[in-house]
């Protein structure tokens, strides 16, 4: 994993955005670009760059391209984090 690409992906509202939406569930891309007043194709870029960061993970089922929430990249990162404090709990 590669932290500055991450930050980098985290960095974008609307990807932390997509990332909650993912967080309920898995979605077509179509279905993730419908809850945008964004061109479909602005909406593929993002997912690529969180794709690119594993962020998310797809699959093609048929005509569609189903986005989950990469979940053990997120573990890593909360992980990471945690060590900076020192183990102290907030």
């Amino acid at each position: 994993m590669s932290l500055k690409k991450t930050f980098q992906a985290l960095s974008d509202p609307t990807r932390r955005e997509i990332l909650s939406l993912l967080r309920e569930r898995p979605l077509a891309a179509g279905d993730i670009a419908a809850r945008f007043d964004l061109k479909a194709a602005t909406i593929s870029h993002h997912l690529g760059i969180l794709r690119s960061a594993g962020l998310v993970s797809d699959e093609r089922s048929g005509k569609n391209v189903i986005y989950e929430l990469n979940l053990s990249v997120m573990e890593e990162i909360i992980n990471w984090i945690k060590t900076l404090s020192g183990g102290i709990d907030t």
